[in-house]
């Protein structure tokens, strides 16, 4: 029995040659789009859930509040992994990770120059107790626990030595000397390869080529409990409850952090400290959350979002759910060339329940063929995905065991889905009513079918207005006043390896021809990662007068070669002796300090060592962005390079610097060519790096733009899939009115008017798809500007924009079908049954 079903289902799809492959298309297509977006959601849910201690390790966030400026940062001092371990038996092991900038500058033993190397970091010994990396070459129980080691990746170890086993062999850096440290001839450091592990996943929140042990880090901070600048890591014994650790946290900071702050800021006690408006929290967060529902600023990579890992699994859904529609149309468009079947195979005594089991195994055939066609095109175009999504998908993914079971049972789930409408549709014919030719007055209106097309179009309305606002807000991000000019910046990176050489090579750049100026700083108004430092209106440290923000390094050009106003004061002037001790604040600083005429007040903070110093404020620039857009603009201030106090933040925050040049683009080659010559004469062995001003910026907004384009993508697929479904029911409804229109052409009616009547209906569900559309877009992509402090207004235009496109398409592909309709002959439309 079985069998004869699958013959007449396989007869079937040969005998309606071209319903047959605009069906299996449709479902292809859909299908596709459905695994291409289930193998990203499941590279973004599986971050990081390659350890084999997974469900067990949290990193540490502090929340800070001091004065008006709010810190939610994933890092912690140096010391709150041991203590917390030393208090709590809770803790079974704590591990840190401090990055430093991420660069080192690594060459092999001297062979060849220096190559600059990012994804660097310095790390615990219990490193590898707590993550789960494989070794290739080495062990990793013994290792990262004496100074002059290194432990690198596969990829770094054939870069620099050709083979993976390399263990013993070292790499020199061009780090300065240090106590315990063996020396090149250079005044370099060697570091000696104990362990090569394989490449980290990318679907890890960190990869590092580079892992240096925490006890070769020069860092000037070591013990101070306030100071926030290592990730740290805890491995919670097993049946632990991380929120009952988390009550704790309070405890700690009684305990070890307010004595310590106790000592610069005049407060008694936490209390106190809160009463003014201040607080700091700690809270845990899951490995595997790291990358969806961490939002913070300086993480160690750019994290992801569940709400795209929502929107991309809505649009999943909604584009099977089309295709499987579509099915549903084509199948009953072509109804009435069935009829007849189900007339005799009634008449002959086949019952209702066989036809039903028939026309299901025709779909889930239809399904199956679509699924192995879809998998063929997944392997196909997932290069080019990637491309646009920026990820490292592999086919193989699909033979998961979770995705293979999905993928096997697929077509049974398509199959009913989609065939169980078309079956009891076609089963419930009578033979009676198709003898006497009443099958199209019982099948022309179906509300179902209405329903189904007004889901389709609403979906596709909504992807387009979403689409349509994603590019919109990029758009105003990159066409935005951000208080500073970013085009025709070329930035050379790493200058401070330059050393007393780097005056020499920006003055040496201004007399290119095509270089209009230059400056030499620590940071650009780009997001990065950056630190903060608590200043005070008084030298009493009183809290209430305090608060955090980021201090700049920067020389006398920066606000000229930038292009950033001042509104009040001056800027910093080799003229004045005292401007060593001088500093330039940005007016939301100033707003939060209170300040009424700040030209002139003296504004106080710490440097390395707890020593207290004073800075005159001589100017005030007018607020630019340097953060992202999710962002408001916080506090700001700028130093001199070249005071003491620079000196000391140089060397605590490790910055590599960067020498800025505003050029003339006609002369972008000459500029590049001469930068590179004088910079291989002033440090022939550093590498030369480059880059522009405004692609760093567009870099930041990578990630929206990836999902703009994806959704981009998926609108245009959900469009022409909902399409094929009206291109269905068109020929279902011309079929319907054959004779209709025969007679009425007979009467006189023009082609046009015709046309009208045949796309009335359509237009109509596509006007009330609208209706239902636009609030839930309006409300979807709200939610999602929420994220920007600074973001459009969604204005009417863009709804009525892709009401118009959808419509359009749709009249468009109605219109073939009548077009085609109203010109046929009408004496073979009388004759028509």
């Amino acid at each position: 029995m079985f069998g004869s079903y699958i013959k007449i289902a396989i007869r079937n799809l040969l005998r309606f040659k071209v319903y047959s492959a605009i069906n299996i298309a449709g479902l292809a297509v859909g299908i596709t789009c459905c695994i291409l977006i289930l193998l990203y959601i499941y590279n973004e849910l599986s971050y990081d859930s390659f350890h084999k201690k997974a469900e067990r390790i949290y990193r540490i966030n502090t929340y800070l509040k001091f004065g008006d400026t709010e810190l939610n940062i994933p890092v912690v001092s140096d010391m709150m992994g041991q203590l917390l371990k030393q208090d709590y038996p809770q803790v079974e092991e704590y591990t840190r990770i401090y990055i430093q900038g991420g660069v080192k500058r690594v060459k092999n033993n001297g062979i060849n120059d220096f190559n600059l190397e990012h994804n660097v970091a310095f790390v615990d010994s219990t490193f590898f107790r707590v993550f789960t990396f494989p070794t290739v070459s080495g062990q990793t129980n013994q290792i990262l626990n004496e100074p002059n080691t290194v432990v690198i990746t596969e990829s770094i170890a054939k870069k620099y030595f050709g083979t993976v086993n390399v263990v013993g062999r070292t790499i020199e850096t061009d780090d300065q000397s240090r106590q315990g440290r063996a020396l090149t001839d250079n005044g370099g450091v060697f570091y000696k390869v104990t362990a090569v592990i394989a490449d980290m996943p990318e679907n890890s929140h960190f990869r590092f080529n580079f892992l240096f042990p925490m006890v070769s880090l020069d860092y000037n901070s070591w013990g101070n409990l306030v100071s926030m600048n290592f990730h740290t890591y805890l491995l919670l014994k097993e049946g632990t409850d991380y929120r009952e650790l988390e009550k704790k946290f309070e405890e700690y900071n009684d305990k070890y952090a307010m004595p310590y702050a106790k000592r610069f800021l005049q407060v008694k006690s936490r209390e106190e400290f809160e009463k003014a408006g201040n607080k700091i929290e700690h809270s845990l967060i899951s490995l595997t959350d790291i990358h969806l529902y961490s939002k913070r600023a300086q993480e160690i990579s750019p994290t992801g979002t569940i709400e795209y890992v929502y929107i991309f699994s809505a649009i999943a859904l909604f584009i099977l759910l089309i295709a499987c529609v579509n099915f549903m149309n084509l199948t009953t468009a072509r109804s009435a060339n069935r009829a007849r079947e189900v007339g005799i195979r009634k008449v002959l005594g086949t019952n209702r329940k066989s036809l039903i089991i028939q026309f299901l195994i025709e779909s889930t055939l239809m399904a199956f063929i679509a699924v192995l066609l879809a998998v063929n095109i997944v392997d196909y175009v997932l290069p080019f995905f990637n491309d646009i999504a920026g990820k490292e998908l592999q086919a193989g993914n699909l033979y998961s065991s979770s995705i293979l079971v999905f993928l096997l049972l697929l077509p049974f789930i398509i199959g009913i889905i989609a065939g169980s409408y078309p079956a009891f549709f076609l089963s419930r014919f009578m033979p009676s009513e198709i003898i006497k030719g009443r099958l199209s007055k019982g099948s022309k209106s179906s509300g179902l079918r209405s329903v189904l097309v007004v889901f389709q179009f609403a979906t596709s309305i909504i992807l387009i207005t979403g689409t349509i606002i994603i590019y919109t807000q990029l758009n105003y991000i990159q066409n935005k006043n951000l208080g500073y000019q970013k085009n025709q910046i070329l930035i050379i990176n790493d200058s401070y390896s330059l050393g007393n050489n780097i005056d020499a090579f920006k003055n040496e750049m201004l007399n290119v021809s095509g270089v209009i100026s230059g400056t030499i700083s620590d940071y650009l108004p780009i997001p990065s990662e950056r630190n903060n430092s608590a200043f005070f209106k008084e030298a009493g440290m009183v809290s209430e007068s305090g608060l955090t923000m980021q201090r700049w390094i920067i020389d006398y050009d920066y606000f000229k070669t930038l292009g950033i106003e001042l509104s009040e004061g001056r800027n910093f002037s080799q003229e004045f002796g005292t401007d060593s001790s001088a500093i330039i604040l940005n007016q939301t600083a100033v707003k939060q300090l209170g300040y009424q005429n700040p030209i002139g007040q003296k504004i106080y903070t710490w440097v390395i060592g707890g020593r207290l110093v004073d800075y005159n404020i001589i100017g005030v620039v007018k607020d630019f962005h340097f953060e992202s857009f999710r962002q408001d603009i916080g506090p700001l201030c700028f130093v001199p390079g070249g005071s003491d106090a620079v000196s000391s933040a140089r060397s605590q925050y490790k910055s590599t610097g960067l020498t800025s040049f505003r050029i003339n683009a006609a002369s972008l080659s000459t500029i590049l060519k001469e930068a590179k010559a004088k910079w291989k004469n002033m440090s022939a062995s550093l590498p030369f790096s480059y880059r522009f001003l405004d692609e760093s910026f567009n870099e930041f907004y990578k990630a929206d733009q990836r999902v703009g384009t994806i959704a981009l993508l998926f609108s245009a697929l959900a469009i022409i899939v909902a399409c094929l479904g009206l291109f269905g029911l068109a020929t279902f409804l011309a079929e319907q009115k054959t004779k209709e229109i025969g007679v009425r052409k007979v009467l006189g009616a023009s082609i046009p008017s015709i046309i009208l009547m045949l796309s009335r209906e359509f237009i109509k569900w596509i006007i009330i798809a609208n209706i239902i559309a636009i609030p839930v877009a309006y409300y979807f992509m709200n939610k999602w500007l929420e994220e920007f402090a600074y973001r459009i207004e969604i204005s009417w235009q863009v709804f009525v924009l892709a009401g118009c496109i959808a419509l359009v398409i749709a009249i468009l592909t109605v219109s073939f079908q009548a077009i085609k309709a109203a010109t046929a002959n009408p004496v073979k439309s009388l004759r028509y049954e």
